[in-house]
């Protein structure tokens, strides 16, 4: 089964390591300027309701239909019966009913990683993403929990609350996705850099949806590990590890690469199409509103 490492390009492996632990520890200084960046994502959207499209409580219409006897009269849209001698009808409109979407981000030690390509680091785009998500999902009447975090809230201060609980997690660096079944119906949204094994990805999403719970897939990537920008001699390290591997001729193994991560890739695509569930990448050397953008739209057309 293909592996794929969590890496990072080095010249001194002892103080990059240094570096990525500092910048796990300064989160919490971090975290007000990431709120305000997510703030500034969510006003960028528009979402409006969320309609469920079907008859019901609401204020979108729907449809007309015949009225039938035993129904209020009260019910009877004059205005359009007025048009036919025989028929009375009844304005539907489309149901609304808020639910609950549970999201995850993802803090394990990769996340941390920035390039020089890169607008933020994965985990700060994450977080930015995420928050901003919902803040959205809220505004659009919607529940929205931190799994294993914060229970489903539909407070309009939901950014305060879910970063002040992200800043007092525990530190852990090899960070689990779910473990537990999500409610049935439920819907997830898991950010991560999906930089686990395949087996790990597959069982976790096996648990996730154990109940039938469907959801979304949102995978963060640095611009270098997308094209693997390098040439001449290059040494790798892990950052949840002090493993390092030296490749060589950066250009020589660059096919290799991409081909690993294509692979990798392509089957999280078929584990979350089995689900059922959406999968995406999105690329920190592009704006978080994209990514923001196409998420929202996929939750909505649900």
């Amino acid at each position: 089964m293909t592996q794929v490492a969590r890496v990072t390009l080095i010249s001194d492996h002892r103080q990059h390591k240094k570096d990525f632990a500092v910048a796990a520890e300064t989160l919490a200084s971090r975290m007000p300027l990431i709120v305000m960046e997510a703030r500034k994502a969510a006003a960028t959207m528009m979402a409006g309701l969320h309609g469920r499209r079907k008859a019901g409580q609401g204020g979108n219409f729907w449809q007309y239909r015949p009225f039938m006897a035993g129904e209020a009269p009260g019910r009877i849209d004059w205005r359009r019966s007025a048009r036919y001698d025989a028929h009375y009808y009844v304005r539907e409109n489309e149901w609304e009913t808020a639910h609950t979407i549970y999201l995850f981000i993802d803090n394990s030690a990769s996340m941390q990683f920035i390039s020089d390509l890169a607008q933020a680091s994965k985990i700060e785009r994450a977080l930015v993403l995420g928050l901003a998500l919902a803040d959205c999902l809220v505004r659009a009447g919607e529940r929205v929990a931190l799994i294993d975090l914060v229970p489903a809230t539909a407070a309009s201060d939901v950014i305060d609350r879910f970063a002040d609980a992200l800043v007092h997690k525990p530190k852990d660096t090899h960070a689990a996705w779910p473990t537990s079944p999500l409610p049935e119906r439920a819907e997830a949204v898991l950010i991560s850099d999906c930089l686990m094994s395949l087996p790990e990805i597959e069982a976790s999403l096996d648990r996730i949806t154990a109940l039938g719970a469907r959801g979304h897939l949102v995978r963060i990537a640095d611009p270098v590990e997308l094209r693997f920008p390098f040439s001449g001699d290059v040494e790798l390290a892990s950052l949840e590890s002090r493993a390092t591997r030296s490749i060589g001729d950066a250009d020589a193994w660059r096919a290799t690469y991409l081909a690993t991560m294509a692979k990798h890739c392509d089957a999280i695509t078929r584990k979350t199409a089995e689900k059922g569930w959406s999968f995406s990448t999105h690329d920190t050397g592009q704006p978080a509103s994209l990514a923001l953008l196409s998420l929202m739209s996929r939750i909505i057309m649900r």
